[in-house]
Formats: C-alpha cells, sequence, structure tokens
C-alpha cells in the first residue's frame, strides 16, 4: 500500500497535543514560567507557591500589602503572561 500523505513528526506531534488538549497545559505551565519576568524579581521573592490549573494561576504572597497592590493590576498580569505565550490561556489569577 503507497503512502501518498505523509506527514512530518512535527505535525504528527502537534496534531497529537491537540486532540489530546495537552497543548493548553503546556502553555499555562509556559505562562507560569514567565511570572518572575513579568512582576520582577522584588515580587517573585515574596512569592512562596504559585501553580496553575485550567486557565487559573495560583500564587501565594507573603506580603497582604503586596497582595492588594497585585489584585489591582491583575488584569495587566494577565494580559502580559498570555501576550508573551502567543495565546490566551491564563483567565485569571487568584492571591493567598
Amino acid at each position: 500500500m503507497k503512502r501518498s500523505d505523509a506527514k512530518s513528526i512535527a505535525e504528527i506531534i502537534g496534531d497529537f497535543m491537540q486532540q489530546e488538549d495537552i497543548e493548553a497545559t503546556m502553555l499555562e505551565h509556559k505562562a507560569l514560567s514567565m511570572w518572575a519576568q513579568v512582576v520582577g524579581p522584588g515580587v517573585n521573592r515574596l512569592t512562596t507557591e504559585r501553580y496553575v490549573d485550567e486557565g487559573v494561576i495560583t500564587v501565594k504572597i507573603s506580603s497582604a500589602a503586596l497582595r492588594n497592590d497585585l489584585m489591582l493590576s491583575r488584569t495587566a498580569i494577565i494580559n502580559q503572561l498570555n501576550q508573551l505565550v502567543g495565546k490566551p490561556v491564563i483567565r485569571e489569577i487568584i492571591f493567598r
């Protein structure tokens, strides 16, 4: 049997990632890894825990005053993270 529609490895992996919804998860984790770049080293130092689940980043901040400041700039942080990733994968940030 002759194959006329051969695909490259990159296409096969891309198709698999889209089928299994792995691409969105990878992009979420990429956005999470960009956290320090977006908020800066000072804020990142006061971040004790962070994780992402279904487009929601949860961040534990050790300073209450900083937490309030970040809540005010939440939309800008989300926009910057999504812009760095290239797709709107982050929809919310929860500060604890």
